[in-house]
């Protein structure tokens, strides 16, 4: 009999995940899979587009000129990769706390921080695409208000996540998960409130860099303890 501290800190796995494993481990992979891929590519762009200065433009900006696709890319694959793990989530946290809001979160963050992000495009800002007057934009144009909106609604549901998955580890005993969900959350809406004031000082910026990271590596460690969860409560045992 598997120990209930070894599976994913719920209990039994869901009737769709016990009679489909390998499907509830591919949808779980998805999520340790998006934040590495949106880190690098964002950061390989950052690196080697040109006019782009990490210290001052944020990775949304990579969203235009003519390699803005790629960026668009990033968002659209990354989101889509989070709503996989999302469903994943779901079928493996059965009962308890943050059994079915932990994983609505993460959706909707998928949905509108990353997809809805990369379909409608920020406006071009503080000399990025180059070409582009210094500072803010003067007028925000509709698209540029609909990306800043989902994005928002999306940054605060998965910090609102982090919370929500602090308690059900807190419910467990496991203080040191607790506290490091409820840490990552802190620092991504500080990096966010940092963004969202409009200053554009380099600290903000970095900031949010930094919050930015700091979740995504959340989502994959968090994905890689649910999938070695199941994992191990799928594993056949000896009869005693």
């Amino acid at each position: 009999m598997t120990d209930s501290s070894t599976t994913p800190w719920a209990g039994a796995l869901s009737a769709s995940s016990a009679a489909s494993p390998k499907m509830a481990r591919a949808l779980l992979a998805c999520g340790m899979a998006a934040g590495p891929l949106f880190i690098v590519a964002a950061l390989v762009q950052g690196l080697t587009r040109d006019g782009f200065e990490l210290n001052r433009h944020p990775a949304s900006l990579l969203s235009n000129g003519d390699l803005g696709w790629i960026q668009i890319t990033n968002f659209l694959v990354t989101g889509l990769l989070t709503v996989a793990f999302a469903v994943g989530m779901r079928r493996t946290l059965v009962g308890g706390l943050g059994g079915i809001w932990g994983p609505r979160l993460v959706g909707i963050y998928g949905l509108l921080g990353m997809i809805a992000a990369g379909v409608f495009l920020p406006d071009a800002a503080d000399g990025f695409p180059p070409g582009t007057p210094a500072g803010q934009p003067k007028s925000v144009s509709w698209h540029g208000l609909l990306h800043f909106a989902s994005a928002g609604v999306g940054f605060l549901c998965l910090i609102v996540g982090c919370f929500v998955i602090a308690r059900r580890f807190a419910s467990l005993g496991q203080r040191g998960w607790a506290a490091y969900s409820r840490i990552t959350g802190v620092l991504f809406l500080a990096g966010f409130i940092g963004l969202a004031s409009g200053s554009g000082h380099t600290a903000a910026v970095l900031a949010f860099w930094f919050g930015v990271v700091v979740a995504w590596v959340w989502v994959a460690l968090l994905a890689a303890r649910l999938r070695a969860g199941v994992l191990e409560a799928t594993r056949p045992t000896s009869a005693e």
